[in-house]
């Protein structure tokens, strides 16, 4: 049956299930989790990443910032964005959900 959770990895995995898949902007959430396991991006370039217009990308690292899955340093343009030690700590976690949420994704990306 596998091992039991922790209270925490519980609730983890139900806040990374509500980002993920609670809302039309989930598929862009994960996306932008993945870019920034690989390195810190400002919103500019996570819109070109994820080719979508500006403001999508700053509405999807906000909701990510609010849920505390990213951090952010610096200001303004220059502002970069980072996985939240709580979210990296978590990553295998959201490897498990993203494995489950993501063949549907790409099918939706590439429309």
């Amino acid at each position: 049956m596998g091992m039991p959770r922790s209270g925490s990895e519980v609730s983890w995995k139900r806040l990374l299930w509500y980002v993920l898949a609670g809302s039309r902007g989930g598929p862009n959430r994960g996306r932008i989790i993945n870019l920034l396991r690989r390195e810190p991006y400002n919103i500019n370039k996570l819109a070109e990443a994820l080719q979508v217009h500006y403001r999508v990308a700053e509405h999807h690292i906000r909701a990510l910032e609010k849920n505390h899955l990213v951090s952010s340093a610096g200001e303004k343009y220059g502002k970069l964005y980072f996985l939240s030690p709580e979210m990296e700590a978590h990553l295998p976690l959201f490897d498990e959900i993203w494995a489950q949420i993501s063949p549907g994704v790409e099918r939706e990306v590439k429309r």
